[in-house]
C-alpha cells in the first residue's frame, strides 16, 4: 500500500495541475523544482558555518560545518544532488545537506556539477570526480579528516556517488590517496538501460514516470550506445569489489527500486560491505520531503546514523 501521506501529495499535485517535468523545457523545470521545495521540505536546521568554495576545476561547492565543534577536524560527506542530471542545484538540496550535517555531526560539501542538456555526459561525472579529489587533497586546510570522507547523493546524485567511488578506486593516484570511507546511495539510478521490472511496475502514477526518466536520460546522454558505459550505469561495471562500504536506500513505489536493490546485491556479491533498506510504501524523491512525509524524517535519521557509524569509526 502506498503511504497515505505520499498519496495525498500526489493527489494535491494533480489537483493543482502541476505540469509533469517531461512536458517542460529544462529552464522552466528547474525553476518549478526550486519553487516547490518550500511546500514539502522542513525548516532548515541550524548549522555552525556555511562557506562557498570553488574547486581547482571550477566546480562550485557549498561547505556546511556543524554548530558547536570549534576548530575540530571532522569527517566529511561529498553530496551530489538529485534531479535527473538536468534539474536541481545547491539550493534545492540545501535543507537536506543541513539535516545531514547537523544530524550526523559531519561536514557536508554539496557539489554543483554541470548538467544536461547544456553539458552532457560525462561532464557531471568529471565534475564530481574532480571536486571529490580536490576536497580530499585539500582536507587539512578545510578542517577535514582525509581518512574519513564519504560520497553520497539521491537519484542522479546517488548514481554519481557510486561512479565517483568506482573512479577514485581505479585512479592512478588511488594507491597513495586515502580511500573513501562510505557511500550513501539514496534511490540511486544504476542502469541507464531502464530494463528492471520496476520501470514497468511503477512507471506511471508515482511522480517519477517512465516519460520523465526518458526526458532526463535524453538530456544527459545523447547517444544510447553510452548507456552501458559504467560511468553512466555503475551496475554494469566489471568489478564492484574494493569499494567503500555502502548504504543503499530505496522506495517501493519507485521505478528505480529494482536497480537499486540489484546494485546493493552486486556490491555484496563482490565482497563490498553493503546495507540495504527499502521504504516499501514510499515514492521516488521522498527523502527531502520531511514537512509532509513522516517517513522522510525517519529516512534522514537513518542516513545520519549510518554516516556517524561509518565516519566516526576508529
Amino acid at each position: 500500500m502506498l503511504d497515505p501521506q505520499a498519496q495525498a501529495l500526489i493527489d494535491l499535485m494533480i489537483e493543482r495541475q502541476v505540469p509533469p517535468t517531461h512536458t517542460l523545457p529544462p529552464a522552466e523545470a528547474r525553476r518549478l523544482y526550486l519553487e516547490r521545495r518550500f511546500y514539502a521540505q522542513p525548516d532548515p536546521p541550524t548549522v555552525g558555518e556555511v562557506t562557498l568554495l570553488t574547486s581547482a576545476g571550477g566546480v562550485p561547492l557549498r561547505l556546511y560545518r556543524p554548530a558547536g565543534v570549534g576548530a575540530a577536524v571532522l569527517p566529511a560527506l561529498l553530496y551530489f544532488h538529485g534531479g535527473g542530471w538536468t534539474i536541481g542545484d545547491l539550493d534545492t538540496h540545501d535543507v537536506l545537506c543541513r539535516q545531514l550535517c547537523a544530524g550526523a555531526g559531519v561536514v557536508v560539501v554539496s557539489v554543483d556539477y554541470r548538467m544536461g542538456p547544456e553539458h552532457r555526459f560525462p561532464a557531471a561525472v568529471d565534475d564530481c570526480v574532480e571536486a571529490t579529489a580536490w576536497v580530499r587533497s585539500h582536507a587539512a586546510g578545510l578542517g577535514l579528516n582525509a581518512q574519513h570522507l564519504a560520497v553520497g547523493g539521491d537519484s542522479a546524485g546517488g548514481n554519481l556517488a557510486a561512479v565517483v567511488a568506482l573512479a577514485l578506486r581505479d585512479a592512478p593516484e588511488a594507491v597513495e590517496a586515502p580511500a573513501l570511507a562510505f557511500q550513501l546511495l539514496i534511490y540511486p539510478a544504476t542502469d541507464m538501460r531502464a530494463v528492471a521490472p520496476s520501470h514497468q511496475r511503477n512507471g506511471q502514477g508515482y511522480l517519477l514516470t517512465s516519460d520523465s526518466i526518458a526526458y532526463f536520460r535524453g538530456h544527459y546522454i545523447a547517444d544510447p550506445s553510452q548507456w552501458s558505459d559504467w560511468r553512466a550505469s555503475p551496475l554494469l561495471a566489471g568489478d564492484l569489489s574494493r569499494l567503500p562500504p555502502a548504504l543503499v536506500l530505496t522506495a517501493g513505489y519507485d521505478p528505480l527500486v529494482d536497480e537499486g536493490r540489484q546494485y546493493a546485491d552486486a556490491l555484496s556479491a563482490a565482497g563490498t560491505p553493503c546495507q540495504y533498506v527499502c521504504f516499501d510504501r514510499q515514492i521516488h524523491g521522498f527523502v527531502p520531503m520531511g514537512r509532509v512525509l513522516g517517513e522522510a524524517r525517519l529516512a534522514v535519521a537513518l542516513c545520519c546514523s549510518a554516516l556517524q557509524a561509518a565516519l566516526f569509526a576508529a
